[in-house]
């Protein structure tokens, strides 16, 4: 009955090798030959294992190459050991929890990007004269104690070019009713991107178009302070209107900043490096960084956003124009 099982009926053992039906039906969709395996079963039954192993025999050890004579004055060649393979387990990573500002600032990142269609415009200028300025105001009495850097003039000049073109300082709401609005803002609360060990935060001045220049020094250099003590407050974070970040601080030339939520500008100042420059008809070394301005396009287009950002342009490479255009 056994080998009636095995080998099927009215077949002789001798003629067909001994295996089950589910094992003869594997050997067969693994195109196997039964009659070549020996079988490891008992009573000479061939397994599973059996045709599993006939699908992928061991190999056998290549032979080693028997190396080509060399000449007596040669010395053998170094065999460089092979590099060992890189591993990518997690033992080699740390997993930081996202949470807080970073994942505050990363919510709302996310949003602005996919809500607000932004386009950003570049401008590349000579800043000789703003650095010369920056170097007068540092000796001058009113400034005495006050933070005069570079930025302080960019953000003045950038505040005189807002004056000059009020629609860039507004923003855009969806309504309650399906009616979106512009909603134009009269005050400029000018925020100021902080890397800060809890992450990027954007503190603003409140009523900055207000500030005299040694008024806007002092609250430029106060919100710089708290934000890096960690103790910038919720509401110097709110209310922004228009926002400029720094990248140039770290060396970098420019970039495509993305807005800070509800905003409809922010403006992103390059390294300033001395470069060659046509000055006068002849290429001299002058002090040169590159401004990016990246606006909400639907409530900005492309004559308003250019305005805002060849006004601020003029203003620091001829800061006179401070004092006529402010």
């Amino acid at each position: 009955a056994l080998q009636a099982e095995l080998n099927g009926h009215g077949v002789a053992p001798a003629q067909r090798p001994l295996a089950k039906p589910p094992v003869r039906k594997l050997a067969k969709d693994l195109g196997v030959d039964l009659a070549t395996i020996t079988p490891s079963g008992p009573d000479g039954i061939i397994t599973r294992e059996d045709v599993h192993a006939a699908v992928a025999p061991a190999q056998a050890p290549a032979p080693a190459a028997v190396p080509a004579p060399q000449a007596p004055q040669e010395a053998p060649a170094r065999v460089q050991a092979p590099a060992p393979a890189a591993s990518y387990d997690g033992a080699r990573e740390t997993r930081v929890p996202v949470k807080g500002v970073r994942k505050a600032t990363a919510t709302a990142m996310v949003g602005s990007a996919f809500t607000a269609p932004h386009v950003t415009e570049f401008v590349t200028l000579d800043v000789t004269r703003t650095m010369r300025l920056v170097e007068e105001l540092k000796q001058d009495k009113e400034m005495q104690g006050l933070r005069v850097n570079p930025l302080l003039l960019i953000a003045k000049a950038l505040l005189v070019a807002i004056k000059r073109n009020p629609g860039i300082n507004a923003s855009w709401d969806e309504g309650h009713d399906g009616k979106a609005e512009i909603v134009q803002k009269h005050y400029v609360n000018l925020g100021i991107a902080a890397a800060t060990p809890r992450g990027l935060i954007v503190p603003n001045i409140k009523d900055a178009h207000d500030k005299t220049l040694p008024q806007l020094a002092e609250e430029l250099g106060a919100l710089v302070a708290t934000a890096r003590e960690g103790k910038t407050s919720p509401a110097a974070m709110q209310g922004g209107t228009v926002t400029i970040t720094n990248v140039g601080v770290f060396g970098v030339d420019t970039g495509t900043p993305i807005l800070n939520p509800g905003e409809s500008a922010i403006l992103a100042v390059g390294a300033i490096k001395p470069q060659p420059w046509v000055h006068k008809g002849k290429v001299k070394p002058r002090q040169v960084t590159t401004l990016a301005l990246s606006f909400d396009h639907r409530l900005v287009d492309g004559e308003l956003g250019s305005r805002v950002l060849a006004d601020t342009a003029a203003i620091l490479e001829q800061p006179k124009r401070l004092i006529t255009w402010a």
